[in-house]
């Protein structure tokens, strides 16, 4: 019998690491909490188990056991850097795909990372602690204005609020406990000085677990709003050589210092560049594969997943380091929600969803035809992802990418992102984290009526056009020279 994997997550997410783990010939096992049943990851899946919730670890343990599943990938998110969840896989007897719990304590925790990297000597901005009920003023005098308060467990931009004078501290530092508490049960604080118009950069490793690894060089993450990230892109391009030696050596010091295992990214503040002199400060270390991992895979060739299962598998499996990235890599994510209305939640049923396809394309999806998308999980519908060999026709084929993907049923951020393609600051790479909450003025609607899709979907069914695709008659009539009824279908989503 070939091991088994589970995988701790849903949606598309869990689709990756099945397929990874099937064209490895492992078996695979997905769980799914109320709400999820119809999800894609359940299908995907050779076997499903039930769990009351994505974060109840006794049960997703459990779970692995009783179908034989050896093997848990935590995915990103839920309990991906928990490591009292790590303790309970290994607890079992099961193997965690990922680093060890004490690496997650040591750098995902976000105060435990600013110590150990201000004894290996890689820069910091001014910071601070605060405990749940602590002197939140008294840490905010030493740390200055205008500053961040984030949550110190987790990570998303939850707790996270922005501090610009100390008549504003106490209301927000309320405000970020409270959302920190429900979101991780943990109201503790962490300040840190703001800098304005930073560029955010991170630097993807794998490491071996015994104080050997490889950096996978860096990605450009600057496009985000409200601290999610909307847009990313592999290399980091723009910055100064020694920046990116001094990047990656900072890295990789930390990586040997604390034996890291696996895949994990550190993520640094750029200040400067174009022109201006660069200075870097490290941020925080996800220890765990991430959500823009497609980029990096492209432009090195490397299968991160892969490689993450097979150094589970034998713990001698070693990465070379690439000596150059190929080409230029983009990823946009998909959500289910309409930027025209404050970018709220768009739930509904996903009726029909056509993906682009073509060379340098990818897609990775969490939905089918007929899946119901709520509003009790995350809203991300698919990662579009594309590779050229310059960044000017990456931009041109994801612009080709999101004109050829439409989906009835649901409203999408789809029209935001392809307008993103043509702004001229994105196109010269002239972004910074705070870029589309104050420059970008994206003012076009972006739900076709309903009335409209309904009339769509109508006439589409009406000519044999199902889940099934494209029915004898009207093939026939393509070839006769008719319009595609799916080019309707993308007009209208285009407007």
């Amino acid at each position: 019998m070939s091991p088994k994997v589970l995988v701790a997550n849903r949606s598309e997410i869990a689709c990756r690491v099945f397929q990874a783990a099937r064209e490895l010939g492992l078996g695979t096992v997905a769980i799914y909490a109320p709400g999820d049943e119809q999800g894609r990851h359940v299908t995907m899946a050779q076997d499903a188990r039930p769990v009351k919730s994505y974060l109840d670890a006794e049960a997703i343990v459990a779970a692995a056991k009783a179908s034989g599943a050896t093997l848990i990938h935590p995915g990103y998110g839920f309990l991906s850097e928990r490591p009292h969840f790590v303790r309970a896989v290994e607890k079992a007897g099961l193997t965690f795909v990922g680093p060890r719990a004490e690496t997650m304590e040591a750098l995902g925790e976000k105060i435990a990372s600013k110590e150990l990297a201000e004894k290996s000597g890689v820069p910091t901005l001014p910071w601070g602690r605060v405990p749940d009920g602590g002197d939140v003023e008294a840490a905010a005098a030493k740390v200055g204005y205008p500053l961040l308060l984030k949550a110190s467990a987790g990570g998303g931009g939850k707790g996270m609020r922005r501090v610009d004078k100390p008549e504003e501290l106490a209301a927000a530092a309320e405000s970020a406990r409270a959302e920190a508490i429900a979101a991780f049960g943990d109201g503790a604080l962490f300040l840190e000085r703001l800098v304005t118009e930073a560029r955010h950069v991170e630097v993807q490793v794998f490491g071996d677990g015994a104080g050997g690894g490889v950096h996978l060089f860096a990605r450009e993450c600057s496009l985000q709003r409200r601290h999610q990230k909307v847009w990313e892109e592999a290399p980091g391009y723009g910055l100064d050589p020694a920046t990116l030696a001094g990047l990656y050596e900072a890295a990789m010091r930390l990586v040997k210092t604390v034996k890291y295992r696996s895949a994990g990214t550190l993520e640094f503040l750029v200040e400067g560049g174009h022109g201006k002199p660069e200075s870097f400060y490290f941020l925080e270390m996800n220890t765990r594969l991430q959500v823009e991992h497609p980029v990096t895979e492209w432009v090195t060739g490397i299968d991160l997943v892969h490689s993450q299962l097979r150094l589970a598998l034998d713990p001698k499996f070693r990465l070379g380091q690439p000596s150059d990235p190929r080409g230029h890599a983009i990823e946009v994510r998909l959500y289910a929600e309409d930027p025209a209305q404050g970018f709220m939640p768009t739930p509904g049923r996903v009726e029909k969803v056509i993906w682009p396809q073509g060379p340098g394309i990818r897609v990775d999806s969490g939905i089918e035809d007929g899946q119901d998308i709520t509003t009790l999980f995350d809203p991300l519908l698919a990662k579009i992802a594309v590779w050229a060999p310059d960044r000017a026709m990456a931009i041109e084929r994801m612009k080709f990418a999101l004109d050829e993907t439409a989906i009835l049923g649901v409203g999408t951020n789809q029209r935001y992102l392809r307008a993103l393609c043509d702004a001229p600051a994105v196109r010269a790479g002239k972004v910074h984290t705070k870029w589309l909450e104050t420059a970008f003025n994206f003012g076009a609607p972006d739900l076709a009526p309903a009335t409209q899709a309904a009339e769509l979907l109508a006439s589409l069914r009406a000519a044999g056009l199902g889940r099934a695709g494209q029915s004898a008659s009207a093939a026939n009539g393509a070839a006769a020279g008719f319009a595609s009824p799916w080019s309707v279908v993308k007009g209208a989503i285009h407007g």
